[in-house]
């Protein structure tokens, strides 16, 4: 998705370098990785180290990093290029869950402008810290999101969800990724990575599906799931409008 951009920019002096986000780490990752066939480092973060670190709350989000290893902008919306057209998925007559057709429903009307975002982008790779783009350390720290008591010990129980999942430990895991979830209930990348571990529908969907399977909804072990989150704020609303 970011190569084209970036090979426009690399001989500029900008790398990209994207991270996935990801519990079951190539497993879940390598084929994406495989069939965008990037030229830029792309690594697996199974414990959201990175997100943690940098304050990342959703994907995609960005960190603009300088030749000096400073931040000029904290993590942020980053509006990714707009895919190519994708060619029509064969035609079936397999019954379409409603759940599907609710999810489909609030994807459409999720929108983004991704313009502004790249016009800045490119404005900081040709002007650099004489960029407006480019932050003070003063903005950066006033933009980045506080991160108090609540943050840390909910990341805490992230990563020890985590390390139990890998481990096996489904069950166990779940109790402490619905810690995660209460304490810091506004990073919704702790939400959809405990939601991507339950079972979904076989086929395309799997992973995706993230909420109550529709025959058995009580079997469900969050309060909450991606298709209630966004119905409730609103898919025009899912992706924060860049600001410069």
């Amino acid at each position: 998705m970011w190569q084209e951009l970036r090979n426009e920019l690399h001989p500029l002096g900008l790398e990209i370098v994207t991270v996935g986000l990801d519990t079951l780490g190539a497993d879940a990752c390598r084929p994406y990785i495989e069939a965008a066939q990037p030229e830029h480092p792309s690594l697996i973060d199974t414990h959201h180290t990175v997100a943690q670190l940098f304050g990342v709350v959703n994907i995609p989000n960005s960190v603009w990093i300088d030749e000096l290893g400073h931040i000029v902008r904290p993590a942020e919306f980053a509006p990714p290029p707009r895919r190519a057209e994708r060619p029509p998925r064969p035609a079936s007559n397999a019954p379409v869950p409603e759940r599907a057709l609710a999810m489909a429903a609030e994807a459409a009307k999720i929108r983004y402008d991704s313009g502004p975002y790249h016009a800045a982008l490119r404005d900081w790779v040709e002007r650099g810290a004489q960029s407006e783009f480019a932050l003070t350390p003063d903005d950066v720290i006033q933009r980045s999101r506080p991160r108090g008591a609540a943050a840390a010990r909910g990341h805490a129980h992230f990563q020890l969800a985590t390390q139990l999942e890998l481990a096996g430990h489904h069950e166990a895991a779940v109790l402490h990724f619905r810690e995660a979830q209460q304490l810091v209930p506004d990073n919704f990348s702790y939400k959809r990575q405990a939601w991507s571990l339950e079972p979904g529908p076989a086929g395309p969907v799997g992973r995706f599906w993230q909420g109550p399977a529709d025959d058995d909804p009580d079997a469900w072990p969050y309060d909450t799931d991606w298709l209630s989150e966004v119905v409730e704020m609103g898919g025009e609303n899912y992706y924060p409008e860049w600001k410069a």
